[in-house]
């Protein structure tokens, strides 16, 4: 899993890096047009990539870990102590 996720984010960079290239040189309208592509395929990225954690902490493959897990574990108090 942690594979998949670091392939994600190296191919989310390359296709930003890609569609700077294209704005930077921009000298005719297909380099815009390849300017879109790249930002509409990191878009499309990010999005899978979110899916795919959702589905990952939704089945259990992977455990959230960290200050919101912590701030959910609430001790319940007995109910003799919760009225004083």
């Amino acid at each position: 899993m942690k594979i998949i996720v670091i392939i994600a984010f190296i191919l989310i960079l390359f296709s930003l890096a890609k569609a700077l290239l294209h704005l930077i040189k921009h000298k005719n309208d297909a380099d815009s047009e390849k300017t879109m592509k790249a930002l509409m395929i990191r878009s499309i990225i990010s999005v899978l990539l979110f899916a795919l954690l959702f589905l990952a902490v939704a089945t259990g493959m992977i455990k959230p870990h960290g200050v919101g897990v912590q701030m959910h574990k609430q001790t319940i108090l007995p109910s003799s102590q919760q009225t004083q």
